[in-house]
């Protein structure tokens, strides 16, 4: 979250080359999703509010998931934007889609682990 929180404009390249949203959205997403991202972090490191950091952690996992799939069935070649704003990022792929299958999983799970205590 912190790479995107110092170059939004370049994140919002990143969400925008799904071509998912329309440019206002962009540019609101760039802005506003790299802190929700940290915010659940240190939620999730802190212990507070454990809960609904992994709630929303789990809603942005599925959207993730849900992007990266329509780009591949679009046949779009882009970097995802997950971890680097830079030209180097991953590229999105098969690879790409069973890590954030694996991510919804984890999330999914740590996310009922949390309401059984």
């Amino acid at each position: 979250g912190v790479s995107k929180i110092l170059d939004p404009a370049t994140f919002a390249e990143d969400i925008d080359n799904y071509r998912i949203l329309p440019y206002l959205l962009v540019s609101i997403v760039a802005v506003v999703l790299p802190w929700l991202e940290v915010l659940c972090g240190i939620s999730l490191i802190s212990g507070k509010f454990k809960s609904g950091a992994l709630f929303i952690l789990v809603g942005l996992s599925l959207i993730f998931l849900i992007a990266i799939s329509s780009a591949l069935v679009r046949g779009l070649d882009i970097s995802c934007g997950c971890f680097s704003t830079n030209n180097e990022a991953t590229r999105i792929g098969l690879t790409k889609l069973f890590e954030n299958i694996a991510l919804l999983a984890a999330t999914v799970f740590l996310f009922h682990q949390s309401d059984r205590k």
